[in-house]
C-alpha cells in the first residue's frame, strides 16, 4: 500500500500545504486518517505556509461595552446533596381580616350542594373529610362572595405591592 513512490508523493504534497483529505484523494484508495498516521510516523511536522496563512488576520475592534455584572458563585462545590440548606427568617404578615375569613357553619356546603348564587371558594384540603366550599351569597354574577372576590380579584398594583413587601 505505501510504496516508495507513494511516500515520496505524500511528502511532496504535504510540503506543498495540501490537507490530509486532499492528499488522500490525490493518492487514491486511502483515507484521510491513513495519511495523518503516515505523516506522523514519518515525522513530517513542518508544513509550508500558504500565502493566506502566512499573514496574521486583523481582528475586529470591539466597541466599548458597559461593565459586566458578575454574580458571586456559591462557595460550596461538588456534591451538595447532603449540604445544609440556608435558613431564612421570614416575618409573615398577620391576616388583615381574620374574622371575615371565618365561614359560618350554615353557609358551608359540599360540592354536591353548590349551586347558583353560592360562593365556590374552596376551604381546606380537598382530600380531607373536613373540606368544604364557602357557600356564602355571591354578588354581581361572580363565583365568590364579596370577601373571597376581594382576595381572588385583587388589582394588579396591590398584588405587586404585596409581592414586593414579601421580599
Amino acid at each position: 500500500m505505501w510504496t516508495d513512490e507513494r511516500v515520496e508523493l505524500l511528502k511532496k504534497l504535504w510540503n506543498d500545504g495540501l490537507s490530509a483529505s486532499q492528499i488522500a484523494v490525490e493518492l487514491g484508495g486511502i483515507t484521510r486518517n491513513a495519511v495523518i498516521g503516515k505523516v506522523h510516523r514519518l515525522g513530517l511536522s513542518g508544513r509550508a505556509k500558504t500565502p493566506a496563512a502566512a499573514v496574521p488576520r486583523q481582528r475586529k475592534a470591539r466597541p466599548a461595552a458597559a461593565p459586566m455584572l458578575r454574580v458571586a458563585r456559591p462557595a460550596v462545590r461538588g456534591n451538595t446533596a447532603l449540604a445544609r440548606a440556608p435558613v431564612y427568617e421570614v416575618d409573615y404578615e398577620p391576616e388583615a381580616d381574620a374574622v371575615g375569613n371565618v365561614v359560618a357553619m350554615g353557609e358551608r356546603c359540599s360540592l354536591l350542594e353548590l349551586g347558583e348564587g353560592k360562593c365556590r371558594w374552596p376551604v381546606g384540603d380537598p382530600g380531607a373529610n373536613d373540606f368544604f366550599f364557602c357557600g356564602g351569597r355571591t354578588s354581581d354574577g361572580l363565583p365568590y362572595c364579596s370577601y373571597h372576590a376581594r382576595i381572588a380579584y385583587q388589582p394588579v398594583d396591590r398584588r405587586r405591592d404585596k409581592r414586593l413587601a414579601r421580599g
